[in-house]
This record gives C-alpha cells, structure tokens and sequence, in this order.
C-alpha cells in the first residue's frame, strides 16, 4: 500500500483489493479506525476522494487517492525536555526508541522532567510535530531497551487492540543468578501485589493471568550466571523479574527480587519489538542494541 503524509493528510493510493469497497467500509474494516474518531473525522468532513469530500457511500477504484485528516495538531501532554534519543525505527506513524537505564518511561507526576516521554516531546517539537506523546507499552526506570510510540490517534488506537491482542511481540534478554539446566520453559503464574511492600509484585493464586516464555541463551558457569531469552504472553508488572524469582533464578542486580547487587540495576533489556504497522499492515521488527558501557550482557 503506497501511503504518505500530505500536511494534517494521510493520503492513500487505492489498492487493487479495496476496489469496489465504500468509503466507509475502508474506514472501518480496512483502517480499524475506531468509532469515536470515525464521528470526529466525520463532523470535520475530514475524508475526500481524489481531493472532494464525498458521501461515505462512494465506492473506490484502484489508483484512486483516499485522504484522511489524521495530523491534526495537539498539545504534547507534558514538558518538551532535551535529551540525547537512540531513535531505532521512525516513519509518520511510529517510532521506537532504545530506552536508556535510570529512566522513567513517562511522567507519574504533573510537570515531571526527565523522562523518555519528555524527550520524544522535544523530538518531535524540533521536526516541527504538533502531537501528543502516546507510548504504546512502558519498561521499568532501571530497564533498557526498545519501547514503541504511536505518532497519530489512529495508530494509536490500532497499536493498543495489537497489544490486547498480543499481536505485538517483545523479546527481553536478561542474566540471571544460577544455572538454569533446562533448554525453555514456560511459567503461567498469576501476579498480585504485595501487601507488605508498596512497590512488590509476587507470586498469588488471587492476582492476574501472567505467562512468560524463556529460553537458555548461554550458561556462564564461572559466574554461575545463565543469559536467557523472554517473551511475554501478558504484560504484567514487574512479571519478568516476579517470574524469574519465583523460579530461583532471580535477575542479577535485582535485590527487589532476590538477586545481587553485581550492577546498579537489574539485567534486563527489552532486545526486539515486532509488530504490524498500524496503517500499511507490513511486520517491521526492530532490533535494540545494548547500552550500558561496558556491556552487562555477553555479545
């Protein structure tokens, strides 16, 4: 699908497989746009066909241009701060960014600075980008890695339903005290809090589904340290740092959960995301380096 950013435009060359499809349709079956912005784009007059605004009721054939108002200008919903960004993937619609360690995702406070989110703000504020910073998932302040923004409403609201429905995948690397002897497991255990430690997460019957996935990546028997590979079924949290200490191989420099303080912080780094593009559907994976210098993990 050839598509490009026309000013607060989305413009879509017609495929040959939404030929003879109604506006409407595309709108809904084809974009996935959700029904509270369907009305406001509706009530804005904010779809034309090959330039004119048309009853929704129109049909479309291929090499027709379909034009979406979709950049419509937005405050950021926090500071604008500058900070030196390892941008990994970016186009109109997404972007993904190697979070460093010692950083919040976004602010939990009004007027917070200093976090991942305020830095994107002020990204986009230099390219001249007038949108609300919308992060699509989060990693802990002391996690590394790749975390995934939505860059328009529309992408957004898609990015989300790909999230419940675990159509975006997150692949974690993280060292681990002991030798795990087994190759992979899986560990569905339900996370809760903890009720004696206002920011604990454990292990309980009453709490919510949680399923993580892993596998040995390398033994370090001189360290009795196990490099392993994560994926996570739900998105629970603290789940992979919860998992991992339930299991007796608690993440090294997490004293939170059991592991030793050989780092300032936990060993875990969110290494891949994939996911379907919000708009043209392509799988885009993207792959986030190491950052801690010298590297925590083995190469």
């Amino acid at each position: 699908m050839k598509i490009a950013k026309r000013g607060q435009w989305l413009q879509i060359a017609v495929p040959v497989e939404w030929s003879g499809l109604k506006i409407e349709d595309i709108l809904k079956e084809k974009l996935h746009i959700p029904k509270s912005l369907l009305h406001e784009i509706r009530m804005n007059k904010g779809v034309k066909l090959n330039n004119d605004t048309l009853p929704w009721s129109n049909t479309v054939k291929t090499s027709d241009s379909l034009q979406i108002q979709l950049f419509v200008d937005e405050d950021y919903g926090l500071i604008p701060e500058y900070t030196d960004l390892n941008i990994l993937y970016e186009d109109d619609h997404v972007l993904v960014v190697n979070k460093p360690a010692n950083m919040d995702t976004h602010p939990t406070t009004e007027g917070q600075l200093g976090t991942l989110a305020n830095a994107v703000a002020f990204h986009y504020q230099a390219q001249g980008i007038q949108t609300k910073v919308r992060h699509v998932h989060r990693l802990d302040q002391d996690t590394t890695g790749a975390i995934l923004f939505a860059k328009d409403r529309l992408s957004s609201a898609v990015l989300d339903r790909m999230l419940e429905r675990r159509e975006i995948k997150r692949t974690y690397y993280a060292l681990v005290h002991g030798i795990i002897k087994q190759k992979s497991g899986t560990i569905d255990a339900s996370i809760g809090r903890d009720r004696h430690h206002p920011t604990r997460r454990r292990v309980s019957p009453s709490g919510q589904q949680a399923k993580t996935r892993f596998k040995v990546i390398e033994k370090l028997p001189s360290e009795q340290m196990t490099l392993i590979e994560l994926q996570l079924e739900t998105g629970r949290t603290h789940q992979i740092r919860v998992h991992m200490s339930h299991l007796g191989y608690p993440l090294v420099g997490d004293i939170l959960y059991g592991g030793k303080e050989v780092f300032s912080r936990q060993a875990l780094h969110a290494k891949y995301v994939q996911f379907p593009h919000p708009i043209t559907n392509e799988v885009i994976q993207v792959e986030a380096p190491y950052m801690d210098v010298p590297p925590i993990f083995p190469q």
